[in-house]
């Protein structure tokens, strides 16, 4: 009789601990109605980082040949030089923030946005081009995603205007057991690094300066507390039912020898 009780004391525990709490379910923006979307939010621009790869073009309102080739060679570590490998490969800010142009020389180009830098080229090149026209383009705009998303890990794309509900979307969106309303954004901005939180379930993150994000921004998704104590009750379970299978054995055993 006492091996009986045991037995049914086993399979209550095991039943008790098998049964999960009921989980939160969270939405995107659960606060925000039809009417609200009238509201306009600036949309930054990317400011220019280290290790940031750009498409620099130079030309002149002369549209001369030879003479905008002399603003748009490059040097590789290998020896190839010439606009088509500039093109392929762009500028590389280096650690101290700076690209060196042919015929302008060293600019520091960190902290600038496109804009700002093509305006500075542009002022450079005064008394060299009449009218010079500068085109700027991120060749390596890329993102890291990590946590609780379908498909963590770096993703370069070719666009430079990203928001955060794309990188996640490219990371194949926030699983079931991501922590929505506090996705983590770390980003580094003139040598220092800075955390910012987003509330996925409320409109106010449009209004967030990391809504909008910036090349080489980390994207954090944190696992909720269900994941963690589901995966605690899953162990006690396995436990449970491993010294229940013993006390099943030993009380059989019992009745066939006794």
């Amino acid at each position: 009789m006492r091996f009986y009780f045991l037995f049914l004391s086993g399979v209550f525990v095991c039943f008790l601990f098998s049964c999960t709490p009921q989980r939160i379910v969270y939405n995107y923006l659960e606060d925000m109605k039809d009417t609200t979307a009238a509201k306009s939010f600036y949309i930054t621009e990317p400011v220019i980082q280290k290790n940031d790869q750009l498409s620099i073009q130079i030309s002149s309102a002369a549209l001369d040949p030879e003479i905008d080739l002399l603003y748009n060679q490059q040097t590789s570590a290998g020896g190839v030089s010439g606009q088509q490998q500039q093109l392929q490969y762009g500028y590389l800010v280096d650690q101290k923030g700076n690209l060196e142009l042919p015929r302008i020389g060293v600019i520091h180009a960190e902290g600038l946005t496109k804009e700002q830098l093509a305006t500075e080229v542009k002022n450079r090149l005064k008394g060299q081009l009449n009218d010079p026209i500068v085109i700027i383009r991120f060749t390596n705009f890329r993102i890291i995603v990590i946590g609780e998303v379908g498909s963590p890990g770096v993703h370069t794309v070719a666009v430079e205007n990203l928001t955060l509900l794309e990188g996640l979307a490219l990371a194949g969106d926030v699983t079931e057991f991501g922590k929505m309303k506090e996705v983590k954004i770390l980003r580094e901005n003139n040598g220092r690094r800075q955390l910012g939180i987003v509330d996925l379930t409320s409109s106010k993150m449009f209004e967030s300066p990391y809504y909008q994000l910036q090349q080489n921004d980390v994207i954090m998704v944190e696992q909720t507390k269900y994941k963690v104590t589901q995966a605690e009750q899953q162990r006690i379970s396995q436990q449970l039912g491993f010294a229940l299978s013993i006390i099943t054995s030993i009380a059989l055993l019992y009745n066939i020898f006794k």
